[in-house]
């Protein structure tokens, strides 16, 4: 999953994932990545991550989130997301 460049990607966001310490941070799987870029990532970064996954495999990891990781997503971040991702998904 982790393809050097979507290793290049979480580096370039590493701010992001400043709780993950720096020798870890390409490990960090598709949910937590997805989970973190749409809800703290501006909308080029956002944009680079569909690029990168696919919005196929983005909206996979977006909606068989289930229990606390879906409630990680923000309200309204998760409700944008679902109307974005059922549409062109």
């Amino acid at each position: 999953m982790n393809s050097p460049e979507l290793k290049a990607f979480i580096l370039e966001n590493s701010s992001l994932f400043w709780y993950t310490p720096q020798d870890r941070k390409e490990d960090i799987g598709p949910e937590l990545l997805v989970e973190t870029i749409m809800n703290y990532g501006d909308i080029n970064s956002i944009r680079k991550l569909i690029k990168l996954m696919g919005i196929k495999e983005v909206s996979d990891v977006f909606f068989n989130a289930t229990g606390r990781k879906k409630l990680n997503y923000y309200p309204e971040i998760y409700n944008f997301f679902e109307l974005v991702l059922k549409k062109y998904a």
